[in-house]
């Protein structure tokens, strides 16, 4: 393996040097690295490059000692009594010379003589042959050197390439006159500029929000807003221009943009699921309570959870809070609805797919849920919808913890913590051959049934208060709680939709609502009718309309009697204009006070 460290690296300038050498003293000439392989020679030596010097010679001394080394007289040297290869030997004269850079002997130079007219040059001529030598020695070093710091810069460059290439910021870079002249691949794809050539040119012609003052003086400004509009395509976000300061020189920019509304969904998403803890869940009844306690105990297992119950009631709630519970809490939590999916894309986006496995799969295939959750917790959503066939893959994955990818040639190892749910009787499905019996059994190792809100009904008032700070918040109302007759209507409620039914019904009563109090004449009128029929199915009675009317009349005139538009507001709760309110008071006789 050559090394950027290595006199090989640089061989064929080395071996320029070693011709220009023997064109200037016409003696051959050998040079070796540090390991005594000739990486360079002439004459006699350009079959030997590549071989290596064993044994005991005025090269290795050379290179061992850094010292410089002239021969001649083999005869009577010392160094060539020793030499392993004396007695072979046709060598006249010699002179090595250590190439030395930062302390280190990187090779040796070395000139050999064959011939007496050849060791007369060298004899003759000592101070000047190793004056020489060590120059050339210096003008190796010097190209080992160059080469290193060239490579060096290089290396660092492309890796800080790939660092920019591998952020999650688009960033350009930009000379002192605003002309492109680096970019990361995120870039070309925020700004869909894929299948364009867009070094060197302006970045105001490349980015219209951009505008011309701006690239004539980057100085006034730091940071700002931007709206990018490309056909159909349109994006909004932020960017940040920093300059380029090189010995107090002003030499560009570096611009980094945010995608606004991937990093607002980000920010949720992470600080969403950070909060969402047991004790963040809404209820103080002894059944909530007691779920609770459940799903603590859950929490601190690896076994796979069923969590049941109707549509509306916190499944995937509970599901996040045992994750965040868990000793898999830093690790992704992937929610997966599958009866969102239709069923022939569900198992690619479950399981993933290997590149080519079909017509239209992405080059470099696709990683599956499953895999993306690998050490953290998939939570399946409505499971009962869930085709046999998946059904049958799932059970692998429990059993097995692996997975077989669409087109995969081998499985993949997994370790995911899998929490499932339904509002579906899957025992029933069971029953019916809809769902198998054996990944029911696998699924519903520690089952967790919520209880609809009708079931719990002494958490509604608290449900309700959280609900209404909730969206009088996010709708910039100042609406604070209900009246004692909504409150009563809601706790009879029967909420077949459970706390989403609830979320909606005190959304639309806030936007309703013109007061800081949500009054039976905002609610939505399901409420109201099944709250009149409850009451009339309660008594058995049936009562004249006249009857209904005036009790109805008063109850309005008594709840807006504080206020100045008395009249007007009770009408507006009634349904009817005030002229004909006026016409119900003569007629059944009311005194208003």
């Amino acid at each position: 393996m050559i090394t950027m460290n290595s006199l090989e690296y640089i061989k064929e300038d080395i071996q320029n040097i070693a011709e220009a050498i023997l064109a200037v003293l016409d003696i051959d000439v050998t040079i070796v690295d540090d390991k005594l392989i000739r990486i360079a020679g002439t004459g006699r030596y350009i079959d030997k490059i590549g071989e290596k010097l064993d044994g005991y010679s005025a090269f290795k001394k050379s290179l061992q000692e850094q010292v410089s080394i002239i021969i001649d007289d083999p005869h009577v040297s010392t160094i060539c009594k020793e030499c392993d290869n004396k007695l072979y030997c046709k060598e006249h004269a010699e002179v090595c010379c250590p190439i030395m850079l930062d302390g280190y002997t990187y090779g040796v130079i070395g000139l050999i003589a064959f011939t007496e007219s050849q060791r007369n040059i060298i004899k003759n001529n000592k101070d000047g042959l190793l004056n020489f030598l060590g120059k050339m020695a210096d003008l190796i070093s010097n190209k080992l050197k160059a080469q290193i710091k060239a490579d060096e810069l290089e290396f660092e460059k492309k890796k800080l390439e790939i660092l920019i290439d591998s952020m999650d910021k688009a960033i350009v870079s930009i000379d002192v006159n605003g002309y492109i002249d680096r970019y990361n691949s995120k870039f070309k794809k925020m700004f869909s500029l894929n299948n364009i050539d867009i070094e060197n040119k302006s970045i105001v012609n490349v980015l219209d929000f951009i505008n011309e003052p701006l690239n004539k003086d980057f100085k006034k400004y730091k940071s700002g807003m931007f709206f990018y509009r490309k056909g159909s395509y349109e994006i909004k976000g932020i960017y940040n221009i920093n300059k380029i300061i090189v010995k107090d020189k002003l030499k560009g920019y570096v611009i980094d943009f945010i995608d606004k509304r991937e990093a607002i969904k980000n920010y949720n998403r992470i600080n969403k699921d950070y909060k969402i803890i047991l004790d963040n869940i809404i209820g103080e009844s002894n059944l909530i309570k007691s779920i609770k306690k459940e799903a603590f105990i859950a929490s601190k297992s690896s076994s796979t959870v069923l969590i049941s119950g109707e549509s509306g009631t916190g499944k995937e709630l509970f599901a996040r809070a045992i994750h965040n519970h868990s000793n898999r809490v830093d690790n992704p939590f992937i929610a997966v609805n599958c009866a969102a999916i239709p069923d022939n894309l569900l198992e690619s986006e479950l399981f993933g797919y290997e590149e080519g496995a079909f017509t239209g799969a992405k080059k470099g295939g696709k990683l599956g849920k499953f895999e993306l959750a690998h050490k953290g917790t998939i939570f399946l959503d409505e499971i009962g919808d869930m085709s046999l066939h998946l059904q049958a893959k799932l059970l692998r994955v429990l059993q097995e913890k692996e997975l077989d990818k669409i087109g995969g040639k081998t499985n993949v190892s997994i370790d995911v913590r899998i929490i499932a749910a339904t509002n579906k009787d899957l025992e029933d499905m069971v029953s019916k051959g809809n769902f198998r019996e054996d990944l029911y059994y696998r699924l519903n190792v520690i089952p967790i049934h919520l209880p609809s809100l009708r079931e719990r009904k002494e958490d509604i008032p608290l449900l309700i208060d959280f609900t209404i700070k909730e969206y009088s918040k996010k709708l910039g109302k100042n609406v604070e709680y209900v009246d004692k007759d909504v409150l009563k209507v809601m706790i009879n409620y029967k909420w077949p939709g459970n706390i989403r039914e609830l979320q909606n019904i005190i959304e639309y009563s806030i936007n309703m609502s013109s007061s800081s109090v949500i009054t039976l004449d905002v609610i939505p009128q399901k409420l109201k009718n099944n709250s009149c029929h409850e009451a009339i199915e309660k008594s058995g009675e049936i009562r004249t309309l006249d009857n209904l009317e005036k009790e109805e009349i008063i109850k309005a005139l008594n709840k807006f009697k504080d206020y100045k538009k008395d009249k007007e507001l009770a009408a507006k709760a009634l349904g009817i204009s005030r002229a004909t309110l006026y016409r119900k008071l003569e007629k059944y006789k009311i005194v208003s006070k």
